[in-house]
C-alpha cells in the first residue's frame, strides 16, 4: 500500500503540472503571470480576461484532479476495493501540489482551488451542493474570492469526517483517520497559500472581484 500511495501522488503531481491557466493566456495573446495578481488560477482569469477564460482556466484545473483520480481508480479498484477512495484522495492531493508547485516554474504556481474542487467532484459528488452554497454565502456578500475559496476547503474537511463517519465514503474503517488527515493537510495547504489574502483581508485592504471584459486590465 506504500507503494500505492506514492503511485497515486505522483501521477497527481505529473497531472497536475499542466498549465492551463498558461495556454489559456497564451491563446488570449496574455501573459497572466504579468497581469492582475500575477495568478494563472480562475480568479484572475476571469479578472484579467473575462469570464470565458476563468471557466475555461476553472475546468481545465479541476479535470487534472479528476483525471488523476480516475486513472487510480482504474489502476486499483479491485486490487484495493476498501483503500482506492484513499489512494484516488492522494491522487488528487498530488494534483494540487503539481499546480501550487510546479518544478518547471522554480515551484511557484497556483492556489489548487480548482483542483481541490476536482477532488470534491471526483471523490463524492454529494459534497458539491454544500461547498457550492459555503462559496457563494462567503463572495456574494463581501466580493472576497479568497474567502470563498477557504469556504470551499473547509466545507470538504467538515464533510469528509460527517461523510466517513456515516459510512458513505465507501472506505474500509482501517483507512478513515488516513483521510481526514490527508484532506486536512489539505485544507490547511489551501489557507497557507492564501496567507497573503489573509492577512490583507484582516488589515482591509484585500482587493473585492471585480471581473473584467476579456480585455487585460489591471
Amino acid at each position: 500500500m506504500i507503494t500505492s500511495r506514492v503511485i497515486a501522488l505522483v501521477l497527481g503531481y505529473v497531472f497536475g503540472l499542466f498549465p492551463t491557466g498558461k495556454l489559456v493566456g497564451k491563446a488570449y495573446h496574455t501573459d497572466l503571470t504579468k497581469e492582475g495578481s500575477g495568478n494563472t488560477g480562475m480568479t484572475n482569469s476571469i479578472r484579467v480576461l473575462g469570464w470565458k477564460a476563468g471557466i475555461i482556466v476553472f475546468f481545465g484545473d479541476c479535470l487534472k484532479a479528476v483525471f488523476a483520480m480516475v486513472i487510480i481508480w482504474l489502476l486499483y479498484r479491485n486490487t484495493y476495493p476498501d483503500a482506492v477512495k484513499l489512494l484516488e484522495l492522494y491522487a488528487g492531493f498530488g494534483a494540487v501540489l503539481g499546480h501550487d508547485y510546479p518544478f518547471y516554474a522554480k515551484f511557484k504556481g497556483g492556489k489548487g482551488i480548482a483542483c481541490s474542487m476536482g477532488i470534491v467532484f471526483a471523490n463524492d459528488w454529494r459534497m458539491v451542493p454544500i461547498c457550492a452554497i459555503l462559496f457563494f454565502l462567503a463572495v456574494v456578500p463581501t466580493s472576497f474570492m479568497s474567502l470563498g475559496s477557504l469556504a470551499i476547503l473547509s466545507g470538504l474537511f467538515v464533510q469528509t469526517i460527517v461523510f466517513g463517519q456515516l459510512g458513505f465514503l465507501k472506505v474500509g474503517a482501517q483507512f478513515l483517520v488516513e483521510m481526514y488527515v490527508v484532506t486536512g493537510v489539505l485544507t490547511g495547504l489551501a489557507f497557507f497559500q492564501h496567507r497573503g489574502n489573509l492577512k490583507r483581508l484582516v488589515s482591509g485592504t484585500e482587493n473585492r472581484f471585480q471581473p473584467g471584459s476579456g480585455k487585460k486590465s489591471k
